[in-house]
Parts: C-alpha cells; structure tokens; sequence
C-alpha cells in the first residue's frame, strides 16, 4: 500500500515540508514517485521517516543522517561504520542527560529549599540570595 504525502505525514504526526525537506537533503532516496510526481510513500519508508524524526529530536544533525543514508546505500559491508556514528551519538546522549540530571537535582533542591522555608523549618533569608545586611 502506497500513501500520498499527505496520508504519510498525518500518519506520522510530522509535517508535509519535513518530509519534503529530508527527500531535498538525500535523506529519503528510494521515494517513488507516480506518473503525475507525486510522492508514494511505502510503509518501510513511513519507518525510515519516523527514525530519523527521532534522531533529529535527539539533536542528531541532518549531515549526519545523510552519511549514514550514503552509507547504508553502500551496502551491508558499511554496518561498522554505521553502527560507530549511532554509538557516538549515543555517548553524546548520555552527557547530555547527565547534564539534564544535574539540572534536575539543582532544581528539585532548590525546591526543597522553598518548602522548608513555606513550613518554617528554614528562615527565609536561606532562600535566595543574601545581601550584605541579611535582607534578600
């Protein structure tokens, strides 16, 4: 079952100038196209969009996916290679999750901070920020 650029992006919850953009950027070489030129879409290809969407939330750039496109048209012999972007991408995934944790922990204590203050357990110049005088 074929599916128009439309039906693709209404199934896949991603616009129509997405989809068109990665096609423009080499992301999407194996799209046909109907005797009018129009886009057919195959649901192996609904998958490959709905990945790299994916990536690209992760802040994988579309350089990036192209190699990997280039590469994955290069034949089984690339895996390595592509299997070594994904791995570094993932590495980067990481620190910037651990980045995000601290942000997390910075926030939930700073929280914390807060509800102490609002229950009495804590005078509220520890709150914030002290001046010279104790006043905040």
């Amino acid at each position: 079952m074929s599916f128009s650029i439309k039906e693709a992006s209404e199934r896949l919850g991603c616009p129509a100038h997405t989809i068109r953009y990665y096609e423009k950027e080499g992301l999407l070489p194996f799209i046909k196209r109907d005797e009018h030129g129009n886009r057919l879409f195959e649901q192996q290809d609904l998958h490959w969009i709905k990945l790299m969407t994916c990536f690209r939330a992760t802040g994988m750039p579309v350089a990036a996916l192209k190699k990997i496109v280039d590469l994955a048209i290069a034949g089984p012999q690339t895996i390595p290679e592509r299997r070594l972007l994904l791995e570094n991408h993932k590495q980067e995934l990481k620190r910037r999750q651990q980045e995000l944790d601290d942000a997390f922990e910075a926030v939930d204590y700073k929280l914390s901070v807060y509800n102490e203050i609002e229950n009495g357990k804590l005078d509220a110049k520890h709150g914030d920020f002290k001046m010279d005088d104790g006043t905040q």
